[in-house]
């Protein structure tokens, strides 16, 4: 069922360019709490059985038979500082990764959503991909958020299920394009203090 919905996310997530060619990838929690993550050098929107692999939280292969993703160590990581995530997205969005290459935080609060969901989105600095630096520096910056940039990378999202997770990166892809068009109409107005405080007192 698992790796089901990780081939079904996978042709969304491609289909929507937000992750093109055998850009990012997709882990999840598997029910004997290991992890099922995408073979290196798979395409989200082709992804079969056989391109899910299971690894462990040392990052050794339990069961398929292709290398797991170049980035699972970032995955580990991540699940290792917040138990609550189940699910990993990474994704190359070129919309979201034009903030990333700027290297700007995504922290104008410009939608309702944006402010209850995330509030801001942080950027970690500049690590050559796949290794154990970015994987660190990721995950202490998911201490308490579920979406980080990766500097001139991409970004990495988390949730408690992949269905969560995906809508978080697909909110994310719609608040750059509102964003990047705004800017195109000469003019972004954020959302007041006032206002922020008001969308947050509905959390609670």
């Amino acid at each position: 069922m698992i790796k089901e919905d990780i081939i079904y996310f996978g042709k969304r997530i491609y289909g929507q360019g937000l992750s093109p060619a055998t850009s990012g990838n997709i882990s999840c929690i598997s029910d004997d709490n290991n992890i099922l993550i995408t073979a290196s050098g798979s395409a989200a929107g082709d992804l079969t059985f056989d391109d899910v692999v299971k690894i462990n939280f040392k990052g050794e292969i339990l069961e398929g038979n292709k290398k797991a993703s170049s980035e699972k160590n970032m995955h580990i990581k991540i699940y290792k500082k917040r138990p609550d995530i189940k699910a990993i997205i990474h994704s190359h969005s070129p919309e979201i990764t034009a903030f990333a290459v700027s290297g700007l935080e995504i922290n104008e609060v410009i939608m309702p959503e944006f402010a209850f969901y995330f509030g801001s989105i942080p950027i970690s600095k500049y690590y050559l991909p796949s290794t154990i630096e970015l994987a660190e520096d990721v995950a202490n910056l998911f201490k308490n958020k579920n979406a980080v940039l990766m500097k001139n990378h991409g970004v990495i999202v988390g949730g408690r299920d992949l269905k969560e997770t995906f809508y978080y990166l697909e909110s994310i892809q719609a608040y750059c394009k509102t964003y990047l068009c705004a800017k195109l109409l000469g003019k972004v107005k954020a959302l007041n203090k006032k206002q922020i405080k008001e969308i947050d007192n509905l959390k609670h």
